[in-house]
């Protein structure tokens, strides 16, 4: 399929890439804002020719997971660099960010979204690694753009729990290779996922084990998994918000994949720790820390990234669960949780440049005032609570039915998990888009600008009321690719 990174698949991080190079050597924001929603599309476009790309090499690895998740990550970034040349044009009116910092906005955004995609695609466990870290150093910039204190504070805090996990990562993948080099020699092969696969059962099961626990904590970090989650918080709530919008699903989704990965060569070694329990643990804990965190919050980006605390957990318990059901389930759920957040916290950015505010407080009563903005505020919120008919009801549904089947006694944990969060979440609904609203200080939202929302929220509709079979055939392929998705 592919010999090296002059293939065609290497297109798909490099045009976000390149675009970033473009718009740094231009000083000018609506240049800027072009040039991401170019790139993005290009990047989207090069993505969705990656099923017709499956295999490997040295460095790159495209399977059907891989390419779902990068199409996903591709079509997000595109859908944000839309939304974000009138969302950047209006913060650049007000004063909140100037030309430089427009400027560095689109670079960071087509960073974060170009590395985000190598590490996707990457089949060496170094080059993901170093995808990753570039990646969080990009949304680390993004979040410090506002400039005040609270956003400085926000990337610091992000930059260093994200850092820990990142080293703990990177012993992990020094301990994986170690482990991997009596079976495979020294060398790239011992650094590859096919490989690795492959060899598992001839791997030292201690080392392996050693591996696995610095990797799962490390990763799980980027995850948001509990105990190491509380950037998430104060990155969402400071950063702007077309970076939440990448943030909350896709950047998790990086870390969930190779956490998937990981757990399936774990699985392919039968004298090494069941990978299981621990990832279990994570993601239940992670469950019901963000459900029962929702509890008090008074600002709509910090409410909201404790909900990706909660979902990212879920998805970490379904891939716990293994089997093609559980990693069915994930992936789904992934799936819709990255497509449903984003089109949240699109709504939330434009109701927070139109009532002037981004506590509950400032935004109420949406749906009196800015009719098609609540409505679609609404409907985003209704989706990420996990009701009919969007897809994360259908997702949690399978999450729990594969728990009810493997680990009964969890169920209740995790049923009471989702009920707590999406009761606060419908609660807060009721407070944002009804009763009386607040005055507003910023120009009326109209349909145009909230076309990209509703392009998302279609989407977790259709996949939610009535999946197509191909794109069910599609997910089940994806989920067999992982070793141990095909039990």
């Amino acid at each position: 399929m592919m010999s090296d990174f002059l293939s065609p698949v290497a297109l798909v991080p490099a045009l976000p890439l390149v675009g970033a190079l473009l718009a740094a050597l231009v000083r000018d924001s609506r240049f800027g804002a072009y040039v991401a929603i170019a790139a993005a599309a290009g990047g989207f476009a090069a993505a969705c020719l990656l099923p017709h790309e499956i295999g490997s090499s040295l460095f790159l690895l495209v399977d059907p997971v891989s390419a779902h998740l990068a199409m996903l990550t591709a079509f997000v970034g595109l859908t944000t660099a839309i939304y974000s040349r009138r969302y950047i044009a209006r913060e650049l009116e007000t004063g909140r960010l100037d030309e430089t910092r427009v400027q560095r906005y689109h670079i960071v955004l087509l960073c974060f979204l170009g590395f985000m995609l190598l590490a996707l695609l990457s089949n060496n466990l170094g080059i993901a690694w170093v995808a990753l870290e570039a990646a969080t150093i990009s949304a680390v910039l993004g979040v410090g753009l506002p400039r005040t204190a609270e956003s400085i504070e926000a990337s610091w805090k992000f930059f260093l729990i994200c850092g820990v996990g990142i080293a703990l990562a990177l012993f992990g993948t020094v301990v994986l290779y170690l482990a991997a080099m009596p079976a495979l020699g020294p060398g790239y092969g011992a650094m590859t996922w096919t490989e690795l696969a492959q060899a598992a059962p001839q791997i030292r099961p201690t080392l392996l084990n050693l591996a696995f626990v610095f990797l799962l904590v490390g990763y799980g970090t980027k995850a948001g998994l509990v105990p190491l989650h509380s950037w998430m918080p104060d990155a969402h709530a400071e950063g702007p918000t077309p970076i939440s919008a990448v943030l909350a699903g896709s950047v998790l989704n990086v870390a969930l994949l190779l956490i998937m990965r990981l757990r399936g060569v774990m699985a392919a070694n039968g004298q090494s720790i069941d990978p299981g329990p621990p990832l279990m643990a994570l993601g239940l804990f992670s469950v019901l820390l963000g459900a029962f965190s929702l509890w008090g919050r008074r600002d709509a980006k910090r409410f909201f990234a404790f909900s990706s605390i909660e979902q990212s957990g879920l998805a970490a318990f379904a891939i716990g669960l293994g089997g093609l059901g559980g990693i069915f389930a994930a992936l789904l759920h992934m799936t819709v949780h990255t497509l449903a957040k984003a089109a949240v916290y699109q709504a939330v950015g434009r109701a927070a440049q139109r009532k002037g505010g981004q506590t509950f407080k400032d935004i109420t009563g949406l749906i009196a005032s800015d009719r098609a903005l609540g409505l679609t505020l609404a409907a985003a919120v209704i989706a990420v609570a996990g009701l009919p008919p969007f897809g994360l009801f259908a997702s949690e549904v399978l999450v729990l039915s594969e728990s009810v089947r493997h680990t009964p006694f969890l169920t209740p944990l995790l049923m009471l998990g989702l009920l707590v969060g999406g009761w606060k979440l419908l609660a807060r609904l009721i407070s944002l888009c009804l009763g009386p609203p607040t005055a507003a200080v910023g120009p009326a939202v109209n349909w145009v600008a909230l076309l990209p929302t509703w392009v998302h929220l279609a989407i977790i509709a259709v996949l939610g009321f009535a999946m197509p079979s191909a794109v069910a055939d599609w997910l089940i392929a994806a989920a067999r690719s992982i070793p141990g998705g095909a039990l």
